[in-house]
């Protein structure tokens, strides 16, 4: 194994052209383990216990599945403590061409394990020359998950959901696929929707009434949004749809086609659709 050089980062240097894992995650905890989204953002007091300073949270994010694919959608809003940090943050992301990630916890952390998830799955292409299993990708973000328990411990936690398309389902019904997890790395199937986040309570029990088998995309794009609006409507760290700021929800679609992001202008219709009916019956 060749040598670490002194400065922080510079084993890359060696490693890069060392042949290795296939699993870039063990090549970066090996070449420049201080590069890993939880231990370059842990913070300790001076007396060494667990103080975490006031970061931005991000939430709520719900996934649902359709006839032929996965749906996910997030909200929009980040806080600081009792206060709105971002109106427009974005949650949840295409990891690659058939799979979807959405963050929940401490928003730094959580968008740094993304981009080092995305990474790992096109490493792990280049080397191999073939694609993770859908199933293999959800381990592998479990093991990303599990190495921020430290971070975790002290109240930077990060809880995403993952979902995605399955080539390898003879079902189209049944290709769509999610999957959650819990801060030590536990994962966890999912049927037919889930939500995470601290929306995630009001948003699975939208999902329920409203999901049934044999959705279309557009009609799990209604269902979805709904379920956000009912979670902003009792969470107040879940950013409902702002018209007047043009801020709709973040939404991924993952089908046979590929992953795609439902454009705004679609949304704007679905939601000024809802805002119609909820304005028709209040209370409902």
């Amino acid at each position: 194994m060749t040598e670490r050089l002194g400065q922080p980062g510079q084993g890359l240097l060696r490693y890069a052209t060392a042949p290795g894992s296939s699993s870039f995650l063990e090549f970066l905890s090996s070449a420049a383990s201080e590069l890993l989204p939880g231990q370059r953002m842990t913070a300790l007091d001076g007396a060494g216990s667990a103080q975490p300073p006031t970061l931005t949270h991000a939430t709520t994010i719900v996934a649902a599945t359709f006839d032929g694919g996965v749906l996910m959608a997030g909200d929009r809003r980040a806080t600081m403590g009792n206060l709105i940090a971002q109106r427009d943050i974005e949650k949840v992301f295409a990891a690659d061409d058939y799979s979807l990630v959405g963050i929940a916890g401490t928003a730094g952390i959580a968008i740094e394990l993304v981009r080092l998830f995305q990474v790992e799955l096109e490493h792990y292409e280049k080397i191999e020359g073939t694609a993770l299993t859908l199933d293999g990708k959800a381990n592998r973000l479990a093991t990303m998950i599990r190495g921020n328990l430290g971070a975790a411990m002290q109240g930077l936690a990060v809880v995403p959901l993952f979902a995605g398309f399955d080539p390898d389902e003879t079902s189209p019904a049944e290709a769509g696929k999610i999957y959650s997890y819990d801060v030590t790395g536990g994962r966890y199937p999912e049927q037919y929707y889930h939500s995470v986040g601290s929306g995630s309570v009001f948003a699975k029990s939208s999902l329920k009434k409203r999901w049934r088998p044999g959705l279309t995309e557009d009609e799990a794009v209604e269902v979805a949004v709904e379920a956000l609006y009912d979670a902003a409507d009792d969470d107040s760290a879940t950013g409902g749809p702002d018209l007047t700021r043009r801020i709709y929800p973040v939404v991924f679609a993952a089908t046979a086609d590929g992953t795609r992001r439902v454009p705004d202008g679609s949304l704007d219709a679905v939601v000024r659709a809802l805002l119609e009916r909820r304005t028709a019956t209040p209370g409902s």
